[in-house]
């Protein structure tokens, strides 16, 4: 996934003038600083891994398993030397990026025609199928130069407007018959900054397919006639010559914008109406739960008051007339002795919680981030790297809650609470991203994350998350216990037989589709961004979709609770985790649903990595909006029954 919000330097620029050391000198945030290049100064070109895009016949994705750009079956041209592997972040290997150098040469602001990459290649019949089996499926090129992504031009329909987009295609069909693009014109728009100052502001390439392209020697070239295109023989050995040209142009486009014509938006409108329609409807409901709440509240404790009254009278023997039909207790008072009984599984519940907040912290603050510009897609990978390391941060914040909600529900296991805060979660992800990268490693994929990664990972997590998760429960559990505001009886009451809609399942159905729809529309484009590897950076839109789903979370989970406890069931614990939580269930089918209608897997690894990504996801959502939920109706029951007279 990529990200930006607007231009990145747009929204960074009131930050860079505040801590401007003075107006001769200047800082930059990692990955931001342009770089400026004098004429005749040779610009690199990096290449990254080939990704699927979508096919130009059915629209559909049909693989999800990229491949390193230096795959052997694909012969591209190496560098003199070997290709040489360039810095990643910790989120840019996450995500799959496999930087590497090359063999293209560029020199600022100097054209050149039909130059020779290497020697002629040549492709055995089970490398032609391999090949033409990736272009069959409509597999995209990555290149990098200066940050920038090459892309493609391309114009919206409605507005007219023309745009770029990421990649380019490693072959074309031809009558249904695949052809390998072996040249190249590469385009690449430039800025003049100052005196002899130029700056890259867009990269555009046109690749072609030359059957009769030949290389001369000395660099240099026959491109041949783009007329008579190239096809790699299944049954045979089949020569390859890669070609290439330079195109420089100057632009007037600033440095600070030039990410703005990759960031596209299809008809903004419907993105505009489809989150005002979520607003409104998800405003109208938590007022409208507000309300209800607001008023049956007000009238069940002033006739729990005025009963209380009624009896003391009653013992002084006092004549006082029962007034508006007070006979005695009902509804929700009348598990006041049973609402605070500790749940079944307590140690399990408070470790999800924990590290629920765990993520509720790290997704405010990440997006918090995004919104402001500190994540810009120059610096590829940030968005990964910022996560992981705000969750390990974060971990005293899980210990913390984990160990306050244990000591407070009366748990005695303090040592495996304190044990399986910071590894049971942890454990189940880590496991489970293990299992998916096997597939990966099993395909020669170059999404699957080196072995040395995850060590580097799991030493993260060891050397900082954990004692920092140890600390917070240390002083959670050195903290008070939060007291009920009423007293517990030593008998369990009984609970009588509910209604259809406060049974688990339906009432999961019911709730779990409320916080869904606030959040339905931006994830459909941040499962674009994710499997289509395009760039997200509407997080003014996530911004507020986020503050929603936890605004609706908390508010239909309450009124869940308070029909629960109305209809005298107390076992509202775990009832209100899982019914916040059912929200993933949504998630998940969401999911499916979008694999029905955009993707077409072909193979067995792609279906299994969309459904265990997604599963993974889920999760995490799960153990998120479930935290939401619980936490929210804890504080609606304290706020309840400190309200009335209980003996």
């Amino acid at each position: 996934m990529r990200l930006k919000e607007l231009s990145p330097s747009a929204a960074l620029l009131p930050i860079l003038l505040a801590i401007a050391p003075s107006p001769s000198s200047a800082f930059y945030l990692p990955g931001v600083a342009p770089t400026s290049y004098s004429a005749g100064d040779k610009v690199p070109l990096d290449v990254n891994h080939l990704t699927p895009a979508l096919s130009t016949f059915d629209s559909q994705l049909h693989s999800l398993i990229a491949f390193d750009y230096y795959h052997e079956p694909f012969h591209f041209c190496r560098p003199e030397g070997g290709a040489k592997p360039l810095a990643e972040s910790l989120g840019s290997i996450l995500f799959g990026d496999r930087i590497m150098s090359s063999p293209f040469e560029l020199k600022m602001a100097e054209n050149e025609t039909c130059k020779a990459l290497c020697e002629v290649v040549k492709f055995d019949q089970r490398d032609a199928k391999f090949v033409n089996r990736r272009i069959q499926q409509n597999y995209n090129m990555n290149w990098l130069i200066d940050g920038l992504p090459a892309g493609q031009l391309n114009r919206d329909p409605h507005t007219n407007t023309e745009f770029y987009t990421t990649g380019f295609s490693l072959g074309s069909l031809e009558k249904e018959k695949p052809r390998l693009h072996n040249h190249y014109d590469i385009l690449v728009d430039y800025h003049i900054a100052g005196p002899n100052k130029y700056r890259v502001v867009g990269v555009l390439v046109q690749p072609s397919s030359r059957k009769d392209s030949k290389i001369l020697g000395n660099g240099k070239a026959d491109c041949g006639n783009a007329a008579e295109s190239l096809e790699l023989s299944e049954s045979g050995e089949t020569a390859v010559a890669w070609t290439y040209s330079v195109f420089w142009r100057e632009s007037p486009t600033a440095w600070a914008t030039r990410w703005d014509k990759y960031l596209h938006v299809f008809d903004p409108r419907i993105h505009w109406f489809s989150l005002i329609n979520s607003a409104v409807i998800v405003t109208f409901l938590v007022g409208l739960v507000g309300m209800i709440l607001l008023r049956a509240l007000r009238k069940d404790i002033a006739r729990y008051n005025r009963l209380d009254t009624v009896n003391l009278d009653d013992l002084s023997g006092t004549e006082v007339g029962v007034e508006d039909g007070v006979q005695e207790d009902s509804g929700w008072k009348l598990v006041h002795g049973d609402v605070f009984r500790p749940p079944k599984h307590i140690l399990l519940l408070s470790v999800f919680l924990g590290n629920g907040a765990q993520l509720l912290a790290m997704t405010g603050i990440t997006i918090a981030f995004a919104l402001l510009g500190f994540l810009s897609p120059s610096n590829r990978g940030s968005l990964g790297t910022v996560m992981i390391l705000l969750y390990t941060l974060f971990g005293f914040i899980g210990g913390y809650v984990s160990a306050r909600t244990y000591k407070s529900f009366g748990g005695e296991s303090w040592k495996k609470n304190i044990a399986l805060t910071p590894f049971l979660i942890p454990f189940v992800v880590f496991g489970m991203f293990f299992l998916l990268n096997l597939f990966l490693w099993g395909k020669h994929s170059s999404g699957a994350v080196p072995f040395t990664t995850m060590l580097v990972i799991v030493g993260i997590w060891f050397v900082i998350s954990v004692p920092l998760s140890f600390a917070g429960s240390w002083i959670g559990f050195k903290q008070p216990a939060i007291q009920p505001p009423v007293r517990t009886n030593q008998i369990p009451r009984q609970i009588p037989p509910s209604a259809g809609y406060i049974r688990p399942i339906p009432s999961m159905l019911l709730v779990g589709i409320l916080p869904f729809g606030a959040i339905f529309v931006e994830l459909y484009f941040i499962m674009n961004s994710i499997w289509f590897d395009k760039f997200y950076y509407m997080f003014g839109f996530l911004f507020l979709c986020y503050g929603l789903m936890v605004m609706t979370c908390g508010a239909v989970t309450v009124l869940m609770v308070y029909f629960l406890l109305c209809s005298e069931n107390y076992h509202w614990h775990w009832r209100a985790f899982f019914t916040a939580g059912a929200c993933a269930f949504y998630v998940f089918a969401n999911a499916m649903l979008y694999w029905v209608s955009n993707l077409k897997l072909g193979n067995f690894t792609s279906g299994m990595l969309y459904i265990g990504y997604s599963a993974l996801v889920s999760f995490l959502f799960f153990i998120l909006t479930g935290t939401i939920g619980f936490f929210s109706s804890w504080m609606f029951v304290h706020k309840i029954y400190s309200s009335i007279k209980v003996d």
